[in-house]
């Protein structure tokens, strides 16, 4: 039987610059946001289009319109998704600034 290498423990992580306070309080903030399954739900309808109205999601997910209109305005909030008016409907879409830094996050 061979014997498995003796692994030395890292005293320091990987050669990445830490955050700035205000880059670190922006990506909490995106995360908190992200940390309700419906709004998980919501990011993953959107990254499937480029836009979709808010009468789609509303559908979609068997939720009232101002329950989808919370969970939206949250991820406003968080600058994760940003909406235009056409009449009476909304429409929404990523912000694909803010979806990059969560991907940059987590390391690629």
């Amino acid at each position: 039987m061979q014997a498995l290498p003796v692994l030395q423990p890292i005293c320091c992580g990987p050669d990445v610059a830490p955050l700035e306070r205000e880059a670190s309080e922006r990506l909490a903030a995106r995360f908190k946001a992200l940390a309700d399954p419906t709004r998980v739900a919501i990011v993953n309808a959107l990254s499937a289009s480029d836009e979709v109205c808010v009468c789609n999601l509303t559908a979609t997910f068997e939720l009232s319109q101002p329950t989808i209109s919370h969970h939206l305005k949250i991820l406003r909030h968080a600058g994760l998704v940003e909406a235009s008016r056409r009449g009476t409907w909304a429409y929404y879409r990523l912000v694909p600034e803010a979806i990059d830094a969560l991907r940059g996050a987590l390391g690629r």
